[in-house]
């Protein structure tokens, strides 16, 4: 029977408590959001839907072709020029997705016979993206410069070393600087996904790079998606001009997907000026990831210091973990949960979200509802 295995898989994924199942929210939601990844509270801020509708106004409900056709309007041109500014580069190029910026920036940057040193804790785009990638991958030890030093001189041509600015398990944070040095030891390229740290992480909100000092380094590329902090949709690509250039060029993400839908274009534009305004609220992010952190630690329960918004409580079982998260639900709370495969460790968890529009009776509610509801 055709797809017959599918059904086998599916009776292992229930045995291991592992089925993912989609739950539609209501646009009201009555539950406090520690789930979501809208780490500045802009993804329902009047100004940045208002940036949304004005958008489609304008423009219309697509971007109605590929960006090579029909789908760069002058308002991406105006995102991509305030998105490089913003984040210190020279240049950027904004696409549909975060997901498929990775692919974009890491199949661009890996051709035949180059080397992609990949960390073991990346994103699965940025994985996908070597997986697609022409060149050779060689994953090395999770936020491990001596490992990446290793592996570039094993090779004597092009190479790229690709990794997460701050991981999405755990929120910990790579060692840029580090990164960096060994890159430069090889005349290698550094590719490195912020979507965690846009907006949170730098001066103002201007990302990991930016507060490493690698902001603007001819050696240097950054995705981000502007789907977290800006509270909108979409990737970017931000590097020097020649290498945007390039992947207007080679990215086949790029040249063959629909546009940015305008209206997730100008929301994106809109958090961006919010943010430039407002610049403590990246500020307010960290310092409510650290209070979450101290609370949820001195309740008794394992929690990862955070380095951005992202905090990480670790759960005794895939299938704990869910009952935990659903428990929480119940009570009134949204939290992440991740599980295998999406874990590198195996180690499940709950994961929580640290907005800068979070009260401090909220964070005490959270923490309360996460304690009274552990396995």
């Amino acid at each position: 029977m055709a797809f017959g295995w599918i059904d086998e898989q599916a009776e292992a994924r229930r045995r291991a408590g592992l089925v993912r199942t989609l739950r539609p929210r209501p646009a009201d939601s009555p539950l406090l959001d520690l789930a979501s990844n809208d780490y500045l509270g802009l993804a329902h801020h009047p100004e940045v839907i208002e940036g949304a509708a004005a958008a489609a106004r304008t423009w219309g409900g697509g971007a109605t072709g590929s960006r090579l056709v029909t789908g760069t309007t002058e308002l991406h041109s105006e995102l991509e020029r305030e998105l490089a500014e913003f984040c210190g580069f020279e240049a950027a190029l904004v696409f549909s997705s975060g997901y498929a910026a990775n692919l974009a920036a890491v199949t661009a940057l890996g051709p035949h016979g180059s080397l992609i040193v990949s960390d073991a804790g990346n994103h699965a785009s940025l994985i996908d993206g070597c997986r697609l990638a022409r060149g050779t991958t060689q994953v090395v030890g999770h936020a491990d410069p001596e490992a990446v030093d290793k592996a570039l001189g094993t090779h004597g041509g092009e190479a790229i070393v690709v990794s997460d600015t701050v991981f999405s398990v755990d929120g910990d944070a790579a060692p840029l600087a580090a990164l960096a040095e060994a890159c430069r030891a090889h005349g290698a390229g550094l590719v490195v996904d912020d979507a965690h740290g846009l907006g949170v992480l730098g001066d103002g909100g201007r990302g990991a790079a930016h507060a490493a000092g690698l902001a603007g380094a001819a050696d240097v590329v950054v995705t981000a998606t502007l789907s977290k902090s800006l509270g909108s949709q979409g990737g970017v690509v931000l590097g020097p001009a020649r290498v945007i250039a390039h992947l207007v060029n080679a990215a086949r993400t790029f040249i063959f997907d629909t546009g940015l839908a305008p209206a997730a274009a100008g929301a994106a534009l809109a958090a961006l000026r919010l943010l430039r305004r407002e610049p403590a609220r990246a500020e307010r992010a960290r310092a409510v990831a650290a209070e979450l952190h101290a609370r949820l630690t001195a309740a008794g329960l394992e929690a990862v210091r955070p380095d951005a918004a992202v905090v990480s409580v670790r759960a005794p079982s895939p299938e704990q973990a869910v009952r935990w998260a659903a428990d929480c639900r119940t009570a009134g709370l949204a939290v992440g949960c991740f599980r295998p495969p999406s874990v590198p460790d195996g180690i499940s968890r709950l994961r929580l979200t640290a907005r800068a529009d979070l009260s401090g009776a909220e964070i005490e509610r959270a923490v309360r509802v996460i304690g009274e509801t552990r396995p």
